[in-house]
């Protein structure tokens, strides 16, 4: 039952009809070689070595279930967003009080403060990337998943973060153009080592979506909108002038900790910013539950860009009726056309190093899930 949809076309770059956003369920071998790492019982070097060979079996199961980007699971970092944070001049590795609240958890309490003016110099993400890209070889896209700009705003804001920017930055206008600017640099640092496809993980406009969120953590009397037009800066700012042949997309989710999650809502309150004005050239967006809201929304993006429909969830991993997410899919083509429609997970496997509740057998079968659902709606 292939082309159920019409109008069709082959991708040839990210994102592609059946697709990952990143993270991926980290081996027992490397949760050992960290805890022994931390434990002072291996040096760095041993635990790289592990790493290295655990994202080289990683990146030849990609290439085998047929995925065309490829990543290297986020096996090195221990949050998705934190870690990247950590890498740029003027950013601190702290502890806070209390970690992120999930639904029913609490995260460890890491986070990301200013102790000086952010730059970009060196990343460790460069040696990483430089890595993957020479194991995926030239068959398949080495992709780099980031925290988008407007994240690292987040993080700088919260809680008792925020009072260490008054100390290096008088005017919040100059720690806007500092993170766009150093987050520009590091992407164009990417690209000068063969990267083609930048995606910018951000929960932002997912917390956004939840009233309930922002009433709880700034007041009824929060500007949500004027927040909505800072985030829409930073993100921008940091992708203008790109070179053309480079592929930046974003991925918007609502939390995913240890199979739970953060925040509700559907995306009216964000589309015209998110989808109408954000210079991306796609969206993977979270659309597993009711949680997320209806597809109308979509009816606000702009331009030719595409929609990846995170309808297939990572948070556990009986696999879905193959007939609802076709049905679904086809409800979506009503307001974006088929042929810039995409499926994925709605969300890494790990974005974490805890992972979500599910086995990495199970974890393989929702993307070969994917994979099927796909080419048999696309052809």
């Amino acid at each position: 039952m292939a082309n159920l949809l019409e109008n069709t076309t082959t991708r040839t770059i990210a994102p592609f009809r059946y697709d990952i956003v990143g993270s991926f369920l980290r081996p027992q071998a490397i949760k050992d070689a960290r805890e022994k790492f931390a434990d002072g019982k291996i040096t760095q070097a041993e635990l790289t070595q592990v790493e290295d060979s655990e994202i080289r079996r990683l990146v030849t199961k990609q290439k085998e279930i047929g995925l065309k980007s490829v990543t290297d699971g986020e096996f090195r970092r221990s949050y998705w967003h934190l870690d990247f944070f950590w890498g740029f001049d003027g950013v601190e590795h702290v502890m806070m009080e209390h970690g992120y609240l999930f639904h029913g958890e609490e995260t460890r309490a890491d986070s990301a403060r200013l102790s000086g003016k952010i730059r970009f110099s060196d990343h460790p993400f460069l040696a990483h990337y430089r890595f993957l890209k020479q194991i995926a070889g030239d068959d398949v896209i080495a992709r780099q998943t980031i925290p988008a700009p407007a994240q690292l705003f987040a993080e700088l804001v919260r809680g008792e973060n925020e009072k260490e920017i008054d100390k290096y930055y008088s005017d919040r206008n100059e720690l806007y153009s500092d993170i766009s600017t150093a987050y520009r640099k590091a992407i164009l640092a990417f690209y000068e080592l063969g990267c083609r496809n930048i995606q910018l993980d951000d929960c932002t406009w997912g917390m956004l979506c939840d009233k309930d969120f922002w009433s709880a953590m700034a007041g009824e009397g929060y500007d949500v909108q004027e927040l909505q037009n800072l985030y829409l800066r930073l993100n921008n700012d940091a992708i203008a002038d790109l070179p053309a042949d480079l592929t930046v997309t974003t991925h918007v989710c609502r939390g995913n900790y240890h199979s739970t999650w953060a925040t509700s809502g559907g995306y009216d309150p964000v589309a015209k910013n998110l989808l109408g004005n954000e210079n991306v050239s796609a969206y993977y967006l979270e659309y597993d539950t009711d949680r997320s809201g209806d597809f109308s929304p979509l009816k606000e993006i702009s331009g030719d860009k595409l929609v990846v429909l995170g309808l297939v969830t990572s948070k556990h991993g009986e696999l879905e009726d193959k007939e609802q997410i076709i049905a679904r899919i086809r409800e979506a083509a009503q307001y974006v056309p088929a042929d810039r429609l995409c499926l994925s997970p709605q969300c890494g496997f790990a974005s974490t190093e805890e992972g979500n509740i599910l086995t990495e057998e199970q974890q393989w079968n929702k993307l070969s899930f994917i994979k099927e659902i796909a080419e048999e709606v696309w052809g």
